[in-house]
């Protein structure tokens, strides 16, 4: 069962909140984004699914990618109730209550939550970019685990992008990336092919921080 949630109090910078669940992704984006998918391998066996989906669940990717996340504020999840779909994707009938309990991973880091937002930070040449984001749902399954996060105010781009880590039926654990991103119109419009190449270096170093050849 997937929680989903949507959120009132804090906006994004997009429509189509949640889209990166979406089958369709890669052939029917939102109007105006572009999407993307990448997938790999980091293994096989519980043990392995385990380390990494709490490296996963403490923002793990990001630090591995080279950011420091700042600014976390766990929002509060009585605002946030989660919505449990079937295999079809149609919602029960009878809805659980939202899940309240805090998870922390050994370091002591909270584990990331529907509702809490986050102020990545990465080091630029000349100055540091943040980009503020919004935790838009949580994917805890059996087997299937991760989030996605939406950005929260004006930068070069804006969209959703989506870290779900699975163990498959013959034991092999699998990372994918999903997004979907638009860069920034106006002045801003001659960056574009500069971030475009940035967020595919950027997705790559994402995709081996939870590789046990990084450590994890």
């Amino acid at each position: 069962m997937t929680r989903r949630s949507t959120f009132t109090d804090q906006s994004v910078t997009y429509g189509s909140i949640g889209a990166t669940l979406e089958p369709d992704l890669m052939r029917y984006p939102p109007a105006g984004y572009r999407p993307a998918e990448d997938t790999v391998r980091l293994g096989s066996g519980v043990d392995r699914f385990d380390r990494a989906a709490e490296a996963l669940m403490t923002w793990g990717i990001q630090r591995g990618a080279g950011y420091e996340v700042t600014e976390v504020s766990s929002g509060t999840g009585a605002q946030y109730p989660g919505i449990v779909y079937d295999a079809e994707g149609t919602p029960l009938a009878e809805q659980p209550g939202p899940r309240t309990e805090d998870r922390f991973g050994e370091d002591g880091t909270a584990y990331i939550a529907s509702g809490m937002q986050a102020t990545l930070v990465r080091r630029g040449r000349f100055r540091p970019q943040e980009t503020p984001v919004l935790v838009v749902y949580v994917i805890d399954e059996p087997g299937r685990v991760g989030y996605a996060f939406g950005t929260t105010a004006d930068g070069l781009e804006s969209g959703e992008e989506s870290f779900v880590l699975e163990r498959r039926d013959d034991d092999t654990v699998w990372l994918t990336i999903r997004s979907f991103r638009a860069t920034a119109g106006g002045a801003k419009r001659i960056l574009a092919p500069f971030v475009r190449r940035r967020r595919r270096e950027l997705t790559r170093q994402q995709l081996r921080a939870l590789h046990p050849a990084g450590g994890v």
